[in-house]
């Protein structure tokens, strides 16, 4: 075993958790490690012992017969030894033997010896691990569970049942795996009836396997509930010294055949498991002393279910179960073994899950600190008459000298109500309280005495004490309704705090007067209720009322803000304007949600060369800081171009912009467009902004974009240009995405939209502008509009 020091980060500082898990995991895994090696080396001595009293041979040679005898089958040493334990004949009478026998059968040469010498290699590798995986079982419901997480994955096992035979001929369920408690209590003993496959197949010492389901249940009684839970299964004798007493039942949940393969498997593991089932601790006989018989004449006595517990200690002295020395005809019931004897058997033996229930960790309280235990009520079904009826019951747990009592009382029909009035009370946060104003004498709940803190030793206080438990600011107001009831009868209803142990508590009183024949109060009952979470939910309520409103009034004094901004930074023209030869009309329309004003933006002007500068850009967000970046690109990109600039060279430094800014993480999309009149030539360049749209003789159809990244989002982009000649009587749009995106629709019928409203007739030439706004946006816009309308004019209009 290894570990390692674990040293803080800093003086003072606690250490690493995560160091500390992974040096707790190593050692777990090598103390696992260790424990198998222990188990396994007991399972390998056992073995060749076995071989020495068959040969006479001393310990070495022995084991050298056994892996002589493994390497010839093809087994590993587990396998070869887990076999020899299987194949070992008990001694019989004196007398019985025959001259020169031993006793003992020879390992490996009877009925039970594990035939896989042809067995796929497959087969083989898991017969290896499940050998392996024997030495961690301890007891036959430990093989069930490892026998189903062996056959699981590899042939479809959903259930494991393993039987044994009993004296009378039937059969008992010794271990099983997949099945629910009550199926294996309603299957726990087996008469020794015709029918049965466990039965057959432990008297004909072959394995039967149940393939078709419907001819199966007509020759058999079939395990389930519903039968057909399972429709193939297979049942086989684990051969033990040339004879088998237990059968093992494989059931999987679909219909075929079991495999030469699956057969041979199923074959190989029955060899492992008489090993196993002979290597286990037989449990010592009960004996039958005077104490114990009239401790179980004592408990047959009594009129309710209960049982006598000693604690079985392991030899660290941790409690690994209990044994049952004594109890009554109903406890079997109540344990899910209808019909079964509990006295001198283990208690998980009864019932294995009863390890991750209350009363399991009741029992280990009560021995850890000697107090008893009173567990929650359950309903159990019982029949009574031929009818099921539920049953509400309390177990419960006291201490007997170094033994235990567990008894399970039923409550009757006043017991159930009495019941639901403490859980209402309690699920409620609840209690009720009774004054008499005659006799001064006060009751009240355990609820009560819960809610205001009080111990039950200490007694109710009277009605004209009780404002003094309140906080003394809520001591008047209920000071005031206590005196109203008493004098005049006035019921109330008043909230108030108290101070307890936890905190503040918020409660509220509701009482009422019970009067005489003369109208003078002489009663008063009424309820305490725990209000604490609902005024902390109201208080929050009403603090994030306030966040609202002053978040409210923070983003209107930003939107103020911003739009002032904007409208200084754009300044709008209530008609169109030419440039360059060119007829520009532009738009802007803010957002309608959240702060409104966003970094859309525009520009359009005339070079002192004569060209026009048509631009469109988006800054993502909304508010100040998106009108800031909008400006800084604005300005900056028409400063660049009008100072000679390329619109590529424009967009690079825009970029390296951006990434330096004050804002690292702004981005930012724009298209820009310069046009040449001598030429018609339009040079444009763009950042991953949409493409402009171009109507020609009727046609709409968009520009094929260059290549171009997004502003501010890496340090190389690579930007390229793009032209067109615009002809007289075209059209170009430029716009931003809010025009063509619109959730929960994809901006691509957003673009199919705009190219047909564009390209749709109206009067004598093309759609205006404001109808075009009008027909693509919605009612409510989530985002900025920006669009730049820009035409050429046409032969006659020259």
């Amino acid at each position: 075993m290894t570990s390692e020091p674990v040293t803080p980060a800093q003086p003072g500082a606690a250490p690493d958790l995560v160091e500390l898990a992974k040096i707790v995991a190593r050692q777990r895994a090598e103390l696992d490690r260790l424990r198998d090696r222990a188990a396994t080396a007991a399972v390998v001595e056992r073995a060749k012992g076995a071989v020495m009293a068959l040969t006479g041979c001393p310990a070495d040679a022995a084991g050298e017969v056994l892996l002589q005898r493994a390497k010839a089958a093809r087994h590993t040493l587990l396998e070869e030894c887990w076999i020899t334990l299987g194949t070992l004949a008990p001694t019989p009478p004196a007398g019985a033997g025959t001259s020169g026998s031993p006793g003992v059968e020879a390992p490996g040469s009877g009925a039970g010896a594990l035939e896989q010498s042809d067995a796929p290699d497959d087969v083989t590798a898991a017969l290896a691990r499940l050998g392996q995986a024997l030495v961690r079982v301890m007891t036959p419901q430990d093989l069930a569970r490892c026998l189903l997480g062996h056959l699981g994955p590899d042939m479809g096992a959903e259930a494991v049942l393993i039987y044994a035979r009993r004296p009378d001929g039937g059969l008992g369920l010794i271990g099983h795996a997949g099945i629910e408690d009550k199926l294996a209590a309603q299957w726990c003993q087996v008469p020794p009836l015709s029918g049965m496959a466990a039965l057959d197949a432990l008297q004909a010492g072959e394995p039967r396997w149940l393939e078709d389901f419907a001819a199966d249940e007509r020759r058999y009684l079939l395990i389930g509930d519903p039968p057909n839970r399972w429709r193939s299964r297979a049942w086989l004798p684990v051969l033990a010294a040339g004879s088998a007493e237990v059968c093992l039942g494989v059931l999987r949940g679909r219909g075929g055949v079991f495999t030469p393969r699956d057969r041979a498997h199923l074959r190989g593991v029955t060899g492992l498991c008489a090993g196993r089932l002979r290597a286990f601790d037989t449990p010592p006989e009960r004996g039958a002393d005077a104490a114990t018989d009239a401790a179980q004449a004592l408990f047959e006595a009594l009129p309710v279910a209960a049982m006598l517990l000693t604690p079985l200690r392991t030899a660290t002295g941790e409690i690994e179960d209990f044994q049952v020395e004594a109890a009554t005809a109903q406890v079997g019931d109540l344990l899910g073994r209808t019909g079964e004897e509990p006295a001198g058997r283990r208690l998980l033996e009864l019932r294995p899950a009863l390890a991750a229930e209350p009363l399991w960790r009741g029992c280990l309280q009560v021995v850890a600190t000697g107090k008893a235990y009173e567990g929650r009520p359950f309903a159990h079904e019982e029949v009574v008459a031929g009818v099921a009826e539920l049953f509400v019951y309390t177990t419960r747990v006291a201490p007997m000298d170094d033994a235990l009592v567990v008894s399970w009382v039923r409550h009757g029909s006043s017991d159930r109500q009495e019941q639901r009035l403490a859980d209402l009370q309690r699920l409620g946060n609840l209690g009720w309280a009774n004054w008499n104003l005659d006799t001064q004498e006060a009751s009240w709940s355990t609820q009560v005495f819960t809610l205001v803190g009080r111990d039950p030793a200490h007694g109710p206080v009277s009605l004209l004490e009780v404002p003094e438990l309140a906080l003394p600011e809520d001591t008047p107001a209920l000071t005031r309704a206590v005196g109203e009831l008493v004098q005049d009868g006035r019921a109330f209803d008043v909230p108030f705090r108290i101070r307890t142990s936890g905190g503040i508590r918020h409660l509220r009183l509701v009482a009422e007067a019970v009067a005489d024949r003369h109208g003078t109060p002489v009663e008063v009952h009424g309820f305490v209720q725990d209000m604490t979470a609902r005024r902390r939910a109201e208080l929050a309520l009403v603090e994030s009322e306030r966040a609202i409103l002053n978040q409210h009034d923070v983003i209107q004094a930003e939107r103020t803000l911003a739009s002032r901004l904007q409208h200084a930074l754009l300044p709008m023209s209530n008609r169109p304007v030419h440039l360059a030869g060119l007829r520009v009309e532009v738009a802007y329309l803010p957002a309608q949600s959240g702060v409104h004003v966003g970094g859309d933006w525009f520009s359009a002007i005339e070079l002192p060369d004569g060209d026009a500068l048509l631009v469109v850009g988006d800054v993502a967000g909304h508010g100040v800081d998106a009108v800031a970046t909008m400006a800084q690109l604005r300005f900056t990109a028409k400063g660049m171009v009008i100072t000679g600039s390329s619109l590529t060279g424009a967009l690079a430094r825009l970029n390296t912009l951006l990434l330096h800014s004050r804002d690292s993480h702004a981005t930012a999309t724009m298209v820009l467009a310069r046009y040449e009149p001598r030429r018609r030539r339009l040079v444009w360049a763009q950042a991953g902004h949409p493409p402009p749209l171009l109507l020609r003789d009727g046609e709409a159809r968009y520009l094929h974009r260059p290549r171009g990244m997004l502003l501010g989002a890496a340090t190389t982009p690579v930007y390229q240009e793009a032209e067109c000649r615009l002809d007289p009587g075209d059209r170009l749009i430029l716009y931003t995405d809010g025009l063509v995106e619109h959730p929960p629709d994809s901006i691509d019928l957003g673009l199919e939209e705009l190219a047909e409203a564009v390209a749709a007739p109206h009067g004598d030439g093309p759609v205006p502008l404001g109808p075009l706004l009008a027909r693509m946006l919605p009612d409510e816009r989530r985002d900025d509009v920006c669009v730049v309308d820009v035409r050429v004019p046409g032969v006659q209009d020259g």
